[in-house]
């Protein structure tokens, strides 16, 4: 058993309590190698921002869960080496899939975890997620769940029909599970093609597709029966075009990618909103940066010499979010 605070990690309770009555949202980026960890770090380290760190099932597969419980020890250690003298990082699994996924992570180290029980019916919902939660507390790590199935792919998550979450279940969800914080479907989408075309219209200047809004009326309805509640968004990338464009510029078929305006997620952000989930994006900037560097230089075989300027480009990222969209620099200083 590693105790998360043994490696110089937070949970989540006191960021989301103080991001609540801030105004603002706390990232959650998704990394699943050296570089985007870098990244991330570096990008909170000089902002001075709270940081969640997620980690999918894939991507703990793919990294290796004891490798993970280092690298997150490392990212503190990093972070004080930048100068940031007490970082508010979190080590976070993103969709949990089962109890036994979220138990080996709580036992390796990880402060927050979530348990994603949305596709089951919602009674089973309640008994997966309250079983998660009553494992979890014992080692104050908190528990995120979902109420509500968002669609699209990422990793093993996938769903063809989103569902929004309805607000009369949230108060005995929250209640009878005790989980810390709820993710809530009211429009946002996983992946990198957040909308089928039809779903969307066309800028006549541009002939860009322009995605449907959130559905704020659900949100707002979740707040008032929540009020003061965590409330968090999944699937959340506004798939910037300028690295859409500089992938299919180098070789790459990205046709009709679409993301979540990032003015909709700044209105978020002010609510009770409290995280932001962000992985598609950082993907797209990763991408982007490798293909332009290969077809720039297809002499180039030292990975430092593309994964480097895919690194700067992903920390660009990154600050952008945390400045410009979720508000959350400076808040830990």
């Amino acid at each position: 058993m590693v105790n998360y605070k043994d490696l110089g990690l937070v949970n989540t309770r006191e960021m989301f309590a103080k991001a609540i009555k801030g105004g603002y949202a706390i990232p959650a980026f998704n990394f699943n190698n050296m570089e985007q960890l870098q990244a991330i770090v570096k990008a909170a380290a000089e902002t001075k921002s709270p940081v969640i760190l997620q980690v999918s099932k894939g991507a703990r597969n793919y990294a290796n869960g004891t490798l993970l419980r280092y690298l997150a020890e490392g990212a503190v250690a990093y972070a004080k080496e930048l100068g940031w003298e007490k970082p508010q990082i979190v080590l976070h699994l993103d969709h949990g899939d089962s109890f036994e996924t979220c138990k080996s992570c709580i036992d390796s180290g990880f402060s927050s975890v979530m348990i994603d029980g949305s596709a089951l019916p919602y009674e089973e919902n309640i008994a997966l997620t309250k079983k998660v939660v009553d494992y979890a507390h014992q080692f104050d790590v908190t528990v995120e769940a979902e109420l509500g199935v968002l669609a699209g792919v990422e990793d093993e998550v996938a769903a063809e029909e989103s569902h929004y979450t309805k607000p009369e279940e949230v108060i005995d969800f929250s209640t009878r599970t005790g989980c810390d914080s709820l993710a809530i479907s009211i429009g946002t989408s996983h992946g990198a093609y957040k909308f089928k075309p039809e779903q969307c219209t066309r800028d006549p200047k541009t002939g860009r597709l322009v995605p449907p809004p959130l559905a704020f009326d659900v949100l707002d309805a979740v707040m008032e029966k929540l009020p003061g509640f965590p409330i968090v968004l999944h699937g959340s990338s506004s798939v910037p075009q300028e690295y859409v464009d500089m992938i299919n510029k180098y070789g790459g078929k990205l046709p009709d990618a679409v993301g979540i305006p990032e003015e909709q997620l700044r209105k978020a952000a002010k609510s009770a909103v409290c995280k932001i989930n962000i992985d598609s994006d950082s993907r797209l900037a990763f991408t982007a940066a490798v293909r332009k560097v290969l077809a720039e230089k297809p002499a180039e075989f030292d990975p430092r010499k593309y994964c480097g300027p895919a690194r700067d480009l992903m920390e660009e990222l990154y600050k952008h979010k945390i400045i410009n969209v979720l508000g959350s620099d400076g808040k830990a200083q």
